[in-house]
C-alpha cells in the first residue's frame, strides 16, 4: 500500500448543473476585489504582480494536460479523466486514438468514474470546494441527467462494482463524521444498507469473489499493518475471517484479489518488500499455505481475469508490469503505472502510464499480440517534447550512513546552477520519475536544478525504512535534508548558496523544519498546506483519519509525545526561520487545516521576517482548479526568481 486514498464530495450537485455552495463554504469566502491577474477565489498577502514575461511563457507548459485510465466501457471503450477547461471530468474514447467525448460538466472535479455494465450508465464521485466530503452519483447517458446516490454531506469513498453490476461496495462516515462504514448500494433501487460497522478501524474494499457471494477486504491499521479479510454476503451478520493467520507478526498487503481458488495479493509477511504472495488453502480459514515469489520491490497492483494475473512492481520508482507465471515484464516506456485492468474479455490489460519526459495517457496491451496500444495523446502546450530533461537517480549517504535515494533533474548547460529540493508529501509515498510541466519549466527556463529526495520515511524501499522516522525519529528525516545540503556543496555543477526547499502537506512540514535547523544554508522555503504544530494538527484534522495520523506521527494525548511534538514543531521556533517564505493553503482543507498556515504566518511575521501568502477559497488540501494552480505556479515561480536568481 503506497498510500491512503483519501476520498470526497459535491453537495447535491448534478453534472451540467450549477453547483450550490454549502452555507458553511459560502461563509467561509470573505469578501473581496482581487488584485489584477489574481483569481477571484484567492487571497494574496505580500506577492508581487506576476510580470508578463513570467506568466506568457509559464502558460504554454501549465497548457500542457494528462489522461488517467478509469474504466472499461461498451463496445471496448475507454472511460478516461482528462481537463479540457478549469476542472477534470470523465471522457470516453471509442477506440485507440479516438476522439475524447466529454461526458461529466462541472465546475468541481470528478475523482473518479466507473461503468454500470449492461446500461452505459455512469458512477462517478465528486466533492465541493476541495472539502472531500465525496459524493456519488450515477449519470444516465441517455438522459443526461445525474443522480446523488449519497447523503450529499457525509464523506463518500467509492469502492468497486458486483462483478454482475447491480452492486456497489462503498465507505462512508454518515453515522458519526468519524467512522467509515462500509455500506452496499443495491443499484435498481438506489437504496443502501449498513455491511460492517467500523467501530474505530479503518476498511477498504478490494476484490468481489467471482460469483458476487463474498468480499476481499484491507483492514488498515498503518502504512506497515494491514491485513486482507474475507467477508461472506450469504450470511445474515457474518464477520469478516481473517486471511493468513499470522499471530504477533505485523504484516501488511496490497492489491488483494480473489485467483486460482484462494486469493493473490502483495505482502511482507516474509520479506521487506510486498511479494507477490499467493494464498493456496481454502480464503479465511486460517489454514492456508502460501507461494511467494521472492523478488525485491514491492507489488503495488494486481488484476485478475479468470486463470491470468497481472501485477505491477514499484523497481526503484519505476514501474514494471508482469503475468503470474511469465519471467519477463512487459516491454512498455520507463514510467509510472496505474489503474491496471483487464478487458472483460481478457484480451487487453489497460493502465495509466505517467512517463518522466510526457504527461500521463491511457495505454492497453494486447494480450495476444504481445504489443502496447496507446489510447489518447495528450497535448503539451506546443512545446518541444525533446527538451523535456528526464531525472536521473542518485544516493547521497546521511547522518548515520544510511543512504537515500533522489532524483535528480539537471539543466543543461555549464557552470553552477541554484537548487530546488522538492520533498514529498505522506510522508508514507515516494517521488517517482514522473511527468511535471512545472518542474520542467524550472529546470528549461529557469536553469534551476531540482532535486527529490526519499527520505527515511517514504515507501518503496521496504518497511524497516518506512518506519524509521515514525512518532519520536521525525527529526531523523529532517537531518536527512542536512546531509543533501552537504552533498550538494560537493557537487561542482550545484550552487550550495542558493537553495530553495518546496513541499506541500508532510513535505510542507519538512520546508519548515529545514528552515528551522539550516536556514543559514536555505535561500528560500515554499510551504505548501504544511503541517506547522503537530499538536495543533492532530487535534483538528478530521476525524475520519486522526486515529491513523497518529500511527504514524504519534500520538498527542501521550504527555511524553506531546512533549515530543512540542520540541519539533516549526511554530514552536519562527524566530529560527530568517529565509524567505512563501505559504499556501486552501481554507476548506480536512486534512491539514487551514489554521496550521495561519499560525506559522503569524509568529514568522511577529518575528519582522516578510512572507507571501496565497490562500484558496474553494481549495482544500491542494489547488485542483486549473485557474488557482496556474496562479500559484507562477507566484512561485517568482518567488524563485527573487531569491534564488536575482
Amino acid at each position: 500500500m503506497k498510500r491512503l486514498a483519501w476520498l470526497v464530495l459535491l453537495a447535491g450537485c448534478a453534472a451540467g448543473e450549477t453547483p450550490v455552495a454549502p452555507p458553511a463554504v459560502r461563509a467561509a469566502a470573505p469578501a473581496r476585489v482581487p488584485a489584477p491577474g489574481v483569481p477571484p477565489a484567492i487571497a494574496t498577502e505580500g506577492v508581487p504582480p506576476v510580470s508578463a514575461a513570467v506568466a506568457g511563457r509559464l502558460a504554454q507548459y501549465q497548457s500542457a494536460r494528462g489522461a488517467t485510465f478509469e474504466d472499461w466501457g461498451p463496445g471496448g471503450s475507454l472511460l478516461i479523466s482528462t481537463r479540457f477547461a478549469d476542472t477534470a471530468q470523465l471522457h470516453v474514447v471509442p477506440f485507440a486514438g479516438g476522439r475524447r467525448e466529454q461526458i461529466t460538466f462541472s465546475d468541481e472535479p470528478v475523482s473518479s468514474g466507473l461503468f454500470v455494465p449492461g446500461s452505459g450508465d455512469v458512477l462517478y464521485s465528486q466533492a465541493r470546494g476541495g472539502n472531500e466530503n465525496w459524493q456519488i452519483f450515477r449519470l444516465d447517458r441517455q438522459q443526461g441527467r445525474s443522480t446523488l446516490l449519497t447523503d450529499g454531506t457525509s464523506r463518500n469513498g467509492m469502492g468497486p462494482l458486483s462483478r454482475k453490476g447491480d452492486r456497489l461496495v462503498y465507505s462512508s462516515n454518515r453515522a458519526n463524521g468519524r467512522d467509515m462504514d462500509l455500506y452496499l448500494l443495491d443499484l435498481a433501487s438506489g437504496k443502501s444498507s449498513l455491511l460492517l460497522e467500523a467501530k474505530g478501524s479503518f476498511w477498504s474494499v478490494a476484490d468481489w469473489s467471482p460469483d458476487d457471494r463474498a468480499l476481499l477486504l484491507v483492514k488498515v491499521v498503518s502504512v506497515n499493518d494491514s491485513r486482507p479479510y474475507r467477508l461472506d454476503l450469504t450470511t445474515p451478520e457474518s464477520k469478516p475471517t481473517s486471511l493468513l493467520l499470522t499471530p504477533d507478526v505485523r504484516w501488511s498487503c496490497s492489491s488483494p484479489r480473489f485467483a486460482l481458488g484462494g486469493a493473490v495479493m502483495g505482502s511482507d509477511l516474509r520479506s521487506e518488500f510486498q511479494q507477490f504472495t499467493r494464498d493456496t488453502g481454502r480464503v479465511g480459514l486460517g489454514a492456508s499455505q502460501t507461494d511467494v515469489l521472492d523478488q525485491p520491490w514491492d507489488v503495488t497492483e494486481i488484476d485478475v481475469h479468470g486463470d491470468r494475473i497481472a501485477y505491477v512492481k514499484n523497481e526503484d520508482g519505476a514501474s514494471k508490469i508482469y503475468f503470474y507465471g511469465e519471467g519477463l515484464p512487459l516491454e512498455i516506456p520507463i514510467g509510472v503505472v496505474s489503474g491496471i485492468k483487464f478487458s472483460p474479455d481478457g484480451a487487453q490489460l489497460a493502465f495509466t502510464l505517467s512517463r518522466p519526459d510526457a504527461p500521463a495517457d491511457a495505454y492497453s496491451w494486447d494480450v495476444a499480440g504481445h504489443r502496447l496500444v496507446r489510447w489518447t495523446y495528450s497535448e503539451v502546450g506546443g512545446l518541444d517534447p525533446s527538451t523535456f530533461v528526464v531525472p536521473r537517480r542518485i544516493s547521497y549517504p546521511s547522518f548515520d550512513g544510511r543512504t537515500i535515494p533522489a532524483y535528480l533533474y539537471q539543466p543543461k548547460g555549464t557552470g553552477k546552477v541554484p537548487v530546488v529540493i522538492s520533498i514529498h508529501g505522506g510522508p508514507e509515498a515516494q517521488f517517482q520519475p514522473f511527468f511535471s510541466p512545472l518542474i520542467q519549466y524550472w529546470v528549461n527556463e529557469l536553469g534551476l536544478a531540482v532535486l527529490a529526495p526519499n527520505v527515511r520515511g517514504s515507501t518503496g524501499y521496504g518497511k524497516t525504512y518506512t518506519q524509521l522516522d515514525n512518532a519520536e525519529k521525525r527529526e531523523d528525516s529532517v537531518q536527512d535534508i542536512g546531509a543533501l545540503l552537504d552533498w550538494i556543496a560537493k557537487q561542482p555543477d550545484l550552487d550550495a548558496s542558493r537553495v530553495a526547499v518546496h513541499g506541500g502537506s508532510y513535505g510542507g512540514y519538512m520546508v519548515l523544519a529545514s528552515l528551522v535547523h539550516f536556514g543559514d544554508r536555505i535561500k528560500a522555503g515554499v510551504d505548501i498546506v504544511g503541517i506547522a504544530n503537530f499538536t495543533t494538527f492532530l487535534e483538528k484534522t478530521s476525524g475520519y483519519r486522526v486515529d491513523l495520523r497518529r500511527v504514524e506521527y504519534g500520538d498527542e494525548r501521550d504527555p511524553k509525545m506531546r512533549e515530543v511534538f512540542e520540541r519539533i514543531s516549526p511554530a514552536n521556533h519562527a524566530e529560527k526561520i530568517r529565509s524567505a517564505l512563501l505559504v499556501a493553503h486552501g481554507r476548506n482543507d480536512p486534512r491539514v487545516p487551514f489554521s496550521e498556515a495561519e499560525q506559522i504566518v503569524a509568529k514568522v511575521r511577529a518575528n519582522g521576517r516578510p512572507v507571501w501568502t496565497v490562500y484558496a477559497d474553494n481549495e482544500g488540501h491542494g489547488f485542483a482548479r486549473k485557474e488557482n494552480r496556474d496562479y500559484f505556479s507562477a507566484a512561485t515561480t517568482l518567488f524563485f526568481q527573487k531569491h534564488l536568481l536575482d
